[in-house]
């Protein structure tokens, strides 16, 4: 793909691999042409999908006891917020439910920034709840949103 500027045709720079190769990788790489573009809408969704065929343990129990209206409100999951995924979202309360798992308390910084990005950009509350919380005591978990709601 070329970029036209001004008079002059130049190729467009490519994207460089994400140094990591975190789980987000590969967005970084499939349908982008400048390496400023972000993940496209159509690659989140995509991501999210897969999310939701392939739950963490601590998703699968959350999701099991929110479903089907189970919380008296409606909860999504892997619900895109560009550039973002939230692993629950109630769209009535505008709530953002994220568990955390061990890696999260190593990414507190990077937590806290993504929370205010969403928090400015869509409005939304969001609630951070440890993995192994929902795993050892799924009742406490549910209070904790319960309240929140």
């Amino acid at each position: 793909m070329v970029h036209a500027r001004a008079d002059k045709v130049v190729p467009a720079e490519p994207l460089l691999p994400l140094r990591d190769g975190g789980c987000h990788a590969f967005l970084g790489m499939k349908g982008m042409h400048h390496r400023n573009d972000g993940p496209s809408l159509f690659s989140i969704v995509t991501f999210a999908r897969e999310h939701r065929k392939h739950p963490t343990p601590s998703e699968r129990i959350f999701w099991r006891a929110v479903c089907q209206k189970q919380l008296g409100v409606r909860v999504r999951r892997q619900h895109p917020l560009h550039p973002y995924i939230a692993d629950f979202f109630v769209p009535s309360h505008r709530l953002v439910i994220e568990l955390d798992g061990a890696i999260h308390g190593e990414r507190r910084e990077l937590d806290l920034a993504r929370d205010a990005y969403l928090a400015s950009t869509y409005d939304v509350r969001v609630l951070r709840i440890d993995a192994e919380l929902v795993e050892r005591e799924l009742h406490a978990a549910l209070a904790i949103v319960r309240a929140a709601l």
